[in-house]
């Protein structure tokens, strides 16, 4: 199932998306599925006449994983860590489907990491990795725009990585997806960069989840960022990126300065 938060210009609500007649459409839904059992409204739109947003735009928090995948670290000439590497992105930094990305001021090298993001349904804390599909609602595409430059010259990556725009997610929600080798990747202004898959993961969604919840508690609504495959590149301002994940879709977002 597709869950997509959508406006027609009016007041935003979601919606589940489903193909009907070889036409994609969506469906409105009567409040917030975090909170509310799935019931429509009678909303049925074509999916081409909504804009999309983002799916979910946490309460708390987005935590994120650093070099989760092997070739990714080598690139950026760091070796695996021992331990989870976890940093977090506040809210602000959440945008949707066809959002520009606003590279800071204080930065001449963003790059983009295309990433598969968890969405959290219930809240969790001290879980086993054998109890964490419960407290999930699905996944959805993410990019996780650093400012490489900024990255370099402080440690906790608070610059780099928590400026406004610098989280885009969606287009929707999947709450079904074969995680064990999803295909990956991402590419800018249809130029492949990132080609991976989830199969490269070093740590799980289980995994991950359940130490996440060592350290926190999570909250609906809280995304957890699982890590990107090698071939991050800079961006520039007026490009296009598109993070594909297969099962998913894709999220496309143009990259701007102001």
């Amino acid at each position: 199932m597709r869950i997509a938060r959508f406006t027609t210009g009016e007041d935003p609500m979601f919606g589940i998306v489903s193909e009907k007649d070889g036409q994609d459409m969506v469906y409105g839904l009567a409040g917030d599925p975090l909170y509310t059992e799935i019931r429509p409204n009678g909303t049925i739109l074509p999916l081409a006449d909504v804009r999309l947003l983002a799916p979910v735009i946490p309460r708390s928090k987005v935590v994120c994983v650093g070099k989760n995948y092997a070739a990714h670290a080598a690139e950026m000439g760091s070796e695996v860590p021992e331990e989870a590497l976890f940093f977090l992105k506040p809210n602000t930094a959440v945008v949707g489907p066809g959002d520009p990305v606003v590279i800071p001021a204080y930065s001449s090298e963003v790059s983009l990491e295309a990433e598969l993001a968890v969405v959290i349904q219930r809240m969790a804390k001290d879980i086993t990795p054998e109890q964490v599909d419960d407290v999930i609602l699905g996944f959805t595409c993410a990019n996780d725009f650093t400012a490489r430059d900024a990255q370099r010259r402080e440690n906790q990556w608070f610059r780099a990585k928590a400026f406004d725009t610098s989280c885009p997610i969606g287009p929707w929600i999947e709450t079904e997806l074969d995680l064990a080798d999803a295909a990956i990747g991402s590419s800018v202004d249809g130029e492949v960069a990132q080609a991976g898959t989830t199969a490269d993961m070093l740590r799980g969604v289980p995994e991950l989840v359940s130490e996440i919840s060592r350290v926190l508690t999570l909250l609906p609504g809280d995304i957890i960022l699982t890590g990107t495959p090698a071939g991050v590149r800079t961006v520039e301002a007026g490009s296009e990126v598109d993070v594909t994940i297969e099962g998913i879709g894709t999220l496309t977002n143009p990259v701007v300065r102001r």
